[in-house]
């Protein structure tokens, strides 16, 4: 009940002790960020509250969450965590203060806290408060003593000491001995701390009246409640043996390097006696030491050496107390102390401990936060210095922040389509000899960001599509790419705007967005459109989107589609139209001129004449290349009067397209001869006129000569306002308009003159005038006179009945 109402008040009392120190930290903690001290008492659960962070810093929890808050202890073992809805430290294990710092006091927890945006470290310590938890305790459960009976009163006798973990006032404090009518026990403190007991003889022993004495021999603590540890200790009175073992020193001193090989002699201790035989024979035995000094050392009882059974580690123990005894044959002993001071080697590499990295991270962001880490050596001196590298020809940028954390930060803008991964190594070593280093590697990858916009393989596409093509037809296509990356580089096509609104873009082509396939939509005709131009637009589907554009020519490549089309003589005439050819003519003469055009281009519009049938074969004869019509040799009257001429005009193209023209033919003395009227109107040439047939029909002569004469009186006047020359011939015009598939023409003249012919800007009318072969004073005005469409050629409804009282009557 005691015990148990002692411990209790120790529990207060270590409660009352945590909270002083947790206002005070908490009272420093509202000045700022500066470094702060919490404690805790050891062997806490898991899960104990040591202090409200988010109070502490003076944030919100959302805040202290916001900013990523971790905390980072020293090495991988980690000691505490952090409840980001609260903004509670807890400890995370359970705390052994002796595991954790041995008898080191005060015990300190170093650890960080960590935030980010900005990037901020905050230095904390953990005082860990011992508790008496342990009990002193002997390494053997007797000990065993020999004392001269002659022993003088006031004499020393050295004890083995108890071990107790624990540490100030919980650690041992002090001895004592029972029965004690002939001995007090003293308590000793060494070098390093430890209390030791000796032995005080009070009265002097008698061997005869009491030969051995058993005592017992209690450690005790100062924790609240006490604890203790006893040994029995067991004393032999011993006749006289006046001489004790000395040792040459009564302490040796030593330096052992920690990398030293076991079975290593790291000293020799000697001691000699100076009674003789038995009495004289001197053993060594360690003198009431650790577990663990047992562990490390073996001591030969013989020849007093010391060698070394297990590996030094000077990151755990830096310093051994060996006590070591020398015995006499007669049980005597004398004591020294070995003292072995560890030497540091680096034989620790550098630790790295990575505490937040970020990657992807975007392309386009400057000094970007990578990663962040902390290095740690366990060595000492410049073995534990330590120097962190990276790559040279890497972006990045190492930068060193409190208490051996750096950060990894890049320099300046990265650029994915450069390099999209990049694998750091970041390196420590430390400054020992040798040089111990670590390495650690990073991978970061880049993040696409929308800045690159498609590019066109080409800034202008010329596509080639023959005329009269099946709609859907597949034309050619255009492509671009993009540099970037996922939605980024996926590019869909498009038609933009025309810059010509009168192309009607949307029924010409289309475009698939997925491939930049380019389609005609409907069959395309060379004589209406022989060529256009559109933009296509390509664009990516970033945010905001990029895009570009290129130019597109398609060329309608002509195909044979159109028949010459015969311009003069007219063939839809109510009457046939007949020219006069005098009898007196000589080879050569020009009887009439065929006009042909062909509304196809190039090789296609190339016509040929040639003479198909004829009344009297080799009479007259057609120039091949201009359509002239001309005698072959000289009239003679055994030649008929009426002759029927068929023309055949043909294209160049392939395969050839031709159309043919009749033309009638009247050999007369002269001009002023009546018209005799076509082979299809007259009788048979056997059958005779009956008398009033013939007058009739010079009746009717001479109507139609007073007609004509007016007629060229009219063209005369009218082609001499227009100042072109003429020649003359005969035709007749029917009344009405012209058919659809006609051509009206201008002029009257016989075309007996020589030719020269000109053409306008517009390539359809340059054609024209080509094929046709008209004179200048013809050509020159038709061609501003006519419309030209596809197969057709018309004459514009102003000209219409100029052109009609032009054409010579009949």
């Amino acid at each position: 009940m005691a015990e148990n109402a002692m411990e209790a008040g120790g529990e207060r009392f270590l409660r009352q002790r945590q909270v002083l120190f947790l206002f005070v930290f908490l009272g420093g903690s509202l000045a700022g960020s500066q470094s702060r001290r919490y404690s805790v008492a050891e062997e806490k659960e898991r899960g104990f509250l040591i202090s409200n962070l988010a109070k502490d810093l003076g944030l919100s929890v959302g805040k202290l969450a916001a900013r990523g808050a971790q905390v980072v202890s020293k090495g991988n073992r980690q000691h505490f965590q952090l409840n980001h809805q609260t903004g509670d430290l807890l400890l995370h294990e359970k705390l052994d203060r002796e595991e954790l710092c041995g008898s080191a006091e005060p015990c300190i927890l170093h650890f960080q806290i960590l935030l980010q945006n900005p990037l901020q470290f905050i230095t904390n310590e953990l005082q860990v408060i011992d508790v008496n938890d342990h009990s002193p305790a002997f390494s053997e459960n007797e000990m065993q003593l020999k004392i001269l009976e002659n022993t003088p009163p006031g004499t020393i006798i050295p004890l083995g000491n108890a071990e107790d973990l624990d540490v100030g006032r919980n650690s041992l404090q002090n001895y004592t001995i029972t029965p004690n009518s002939h001995f007090h026990v003293l308590t000793r403190s060494r070098r390093d701390g430890r209390k030791y007991p000796e032995l005080v003889l009070d009265k002097a022993l008698d061997r005869e009246e009491q030969p051995e004495l058993r005592l017992m021999l209690t450690a005790l603590d100062g924790g609240t409640p006490r604890r203790s540890g006893t040994v029995q200790v067991h004393i032999l009175v011993l006749d006289i043996n006046d001489n004790t073992p000395e040792f040459t020193q009564s302490l040796y001193e030593v330096q052992v390097l920690e990398n030293s090989p076991v079975n290593s002699l790291i000293v020799t201790v000697s001691a000699s006696d100076l009674d003789t035989g038995n009495l004289g024979t001197i053993s060594y035995a360690f003198f009431h030491v650790s577990e663990e000094i047992r562990k490390t050392f073996q001591l030969n009882p013989v020849t007093g050496d010391i060698r070394l059974i297990k590996y030094l580690n000077f990151e755990a123990i830096q310093t051994y107390e060996v006590d070591i005894e020398a015995k006499d044959g007669g049980g005597l002993s004398g004591k020294s102390t070995v003292i072995v001071q560890v030497v540091d080697v680096n034989d620790n590499p550098p630790e790295l401990t990575l505490s937040s990295i970020t990657s992807p991270i975007p392309e386009n962001s400057p000094e970007t936060v990578v990663a962040v880490f902390s290095v740690s050596d366990l060595d000492s001196g410049d073995n534990g210095k330590m120097v962190c590298s990276i790559e040279n020809d890497l972006p990045f940028i190492l930068k060193p922040s409190v208490e051996n954390f750096y950060t990894l930060v890049s320099e300046g803008e990265l650029d994915r389509e450069i390099r999209a991964e990049y694998n750091i190594t970041i390196t420590v070593t430390d400054m020992g000899t040798p040089r111990l280093k670590t390495q650690h590697n990073i991978t970061v990858l880049v993040s696409d960001v929308n800045d690159n916009a498609p590019a066109f393989t080409q800034t202008s596409y010329t596509l080639s599509v023959r005329e009269n093509n099946s709609p859907a037809l597949h034309i050619g296509s255009v492509r671009a790419t993009d540099r970037d990356a996922g939605a980024n580089a996926q590019v869909t096509y498009s038609l933009l705007p025309p810059l010509d609104a009168h192309v009607p873009l949307a029924s010409l082509v289309s475009i698939n967005p997925d491939n930049g396939h380019l389609f005609a939509l409907r069959s395309l005709d060379y004589e209406a459109l022989r060529a256009f131009e559109f933009r296509v637009g390509a664009a990516d589907r970033g945010s905001p989107a990029l895009s570009s554009q290129a130019l597109v020519r398609v060329l309608v490549a002509d195909d044979n589609d159109n028949a010459p089309f015969v311009l003069y003589p007219l063939q839809n005439a109510s009457a046939p139209c007949t020219e006069l050819v005098p009898k007196a003519a000589e080879a050569g003469y020009l009887v009439t001129k065929v006009v042909a055009v062909d509304g196809d281009s190039g090789q296609n519009a190339w016509l040929s004449y040639q003479l198909l049938k004829a009344t009297e074969p080799g009479l007259f004869g057609v120039w091949a290349h201009n359509g002239e019509v001309r005698t072959a040799r000289l009239l003679s009257e055994r030649d008929a009067a009426k002759h029927r001429l068929v023309v055949l005009v043909k294209d160049n193209g392939e395969p050839p397209l031709s159309a043919s023209v009749t033309l009638h033919v009247l050999l007369v003395d002269g001009f002023s001869q009546p018209y005799l009227p076509a082979p299809e109107a007259e009788a048979a040439d056997a059958a005779p006129a009956a008398p009033l047939t013939v007058y009739l029909v010079v009746a009717l002569a001479s109507v139609s000569s007073l007609f004509l004469f007016s007629v060229l009186v009219f063209v005369a006047v009218r082609l001499c306002r227009r100042g072109g020359a003429a020649s003359v011939g005969r035709c007749s015009v029917p009344e009405g308009p012209f058919p659809g598939h006609l051509v009206d023409v201008s002029g009257t003249e016989t075309l007996s003159q020589s030719y020269q012919y000109e053409t306008k800007s517009t390539p359809h009318r340059s054609s024209f005038a080509s094929s046709a072969g008209l004179p200048t004073s013809l050509g020159s005005d038709i061609l501003n006179d006519f419309k030209i469409k596809g197969n057709f050629v018309k004459i514009l409804p102003s000209k219409k009945s100029e052109y009609l009282g032009s054409f010579c009557g009949c």
